[in-house]
């Protein structure tokens, strides 16, 4: 994993905006509609184009294909192993049913949306394995393949996966006799996207907002402790699956999920940071520009993680049309390398994705890269003052 003496590199944690025409047909194979594959495929490699050459001008260090080549960031698991199918109503978020006037304007934007939902996704109903590992790799290379047509390209290139616990809580087990044997074979399956990945060169990103999300979502009538004893079990099952790939290939996302709403039903960074800590993994990607949790930076201070790994600080806010200023960035970023006592340690990054399924994007696309610029430029005034070293 990348890290530099001399400066903050910049990255992203994944989704960026599909161009509009890929939305669409995502969408209409999302409600089942007939999407020719050549017409998918020519309008996918135009926007894995247009998205690569978009993060390099912004400024961005570490990025990857903005996940254009998936529909969503779990939902494409359907499409690649066996055992899932009919849908469900996930359970509602216990902050914006708290608050009913919110939760009617809520629905009322979503409603007006063109985009592929992740609040009814299919259960497992059969045996669950991966089937089509052609898929992950031909995504690998296709990407690839782009990177190599791009002057200039990134210090680093990653590309994304989804947490076992993520999958196990969104696609409900309706075949496993256990949810310990469901979580196991998720955890079989998801280790061979994992191992190609990297494999292909790439670095892995896990995607787990199951790991503090699930709080207030699955486990929301039930106690503390059972929803600790929920993210022990899940660091376990990913632990498993990077048996054979090296923790500094590995970066772990962590988020309360990437919607906007109150959040204050949110569990605090501190009850779960120590079960993360766990995690066989070279890096934490953590939210910091979030109103609710930029405090809880100076758990970075109190729990400090190995010496040897890094934090992608969220310090750019994907729900706001707002830019910030660089300076503030700058500020965040700071805040960071104090708690870790090294800014060598500290990578500037976004909370979440920008579109992490399509069409769900809160920000306009053209304010998506002004922010990505800013968070460039902030890393600059940063690097400055933290490394003492004029930047170009």
């Amino acid at each position: 994993m990348q890290r530099s003496d001399a400066r903050i590199l910049t990255t992203h944690t994944g989704s960026l905006p599909r161009p509009a025409g890929l939305t669409a047909l995502y969408v209409r194979r999302d409600l089942g509609e007939a999407v020719d594959p050549a017409e998918l495929a020519a309008v996918t490699q135009s926007a894995l184009r247009w998205v690569v050459p978009k993060q390099i001008e912004a400024g961005i260090d570490i990025g990857n294909d903005g996940e254009q080549q998936r529909e969503g960031f779990f939902l494409h698991v359907r499409r690649r192993m066996s055992g899932f199918g009919g849908s469900w109503q996930r359970w509602p978020r216990a902050d914006v049913e708290h608050y009913p006037v919110f939760k009617r304007a809520f629905e009322a934007r979503l409603a007006g949306k063109e985009a592929v939902g992740n609040f009814a996704p299919p259960k497992a109903v059969g045996d669950v394995r991966y089937v089509n590992d052609a898929v992950v790799h031909a995504e690998c290379r296709e990407f690839g393949a782009v990177l190599s047509e791009v002057e200039g390209g990134f210090v680093e290139a990653f590309l994304t996966a989804p947490s076992p616990g993520i999958v196990a809580t969104a696609i409900r087990n309706e075949y496993y006799d256990t949810e310990d044997a469901y979580l196991g074979a998720l955890g079989a399956a998801l280790k061979v996207e994992y191992e190609a990945i990297v494999g292909e060169g790439f670095l892995l990103q896990l995607d787990c907002p199951d790991l503090a999300l699930e709080r207030h979502v699955s486990f929301q009538d039930r106690p503390l402790g059972d929803f600790r004893d929920f993210v022990e079990k899940i660091v376990a099952t990913i632990n498993a699956a990077l048996a054979n790939i090296p923790r500094d290939r590995v970066r772990l996302h962590v988020c309360w999920g990437n919607y906007e709403a109150p959040h204050d039903r949110d569990v605090p960074l501190a009850e779960i940071l120590p079960i993360l800590r766990q995690a066989r993994v070279g890096a934490l990607v953590l939210p910091f520009a979030n109103p609710r949790h930029a405090h809880e930076v100076s758990c970075l201070a109190e729990m400090p993680l190995d010496a040897d790994q890094i934090v992608v600080a969220g310090v750019i806010d994907p729900l706001t049309n707002f830019v910030e200023h660089p300076e503030v960035v700058a500020e965040r970023i700071a805040r960071v390398a104090h708690a870790l006592s090294d800014p060598r340690r500290v990578i500037a990054g976004t909370d979440c994705g920008f579109d992490t399924s399509a069409g769900m994007g809160r920000v306009a696309e053209d304010v998506v890269w002004a922010k990505l610029k800013s968070l460039s430029e902030g890393a600059r005034l940063a690097s400055e003052r933290l490394f003492g070293v004029p930047q170009a």
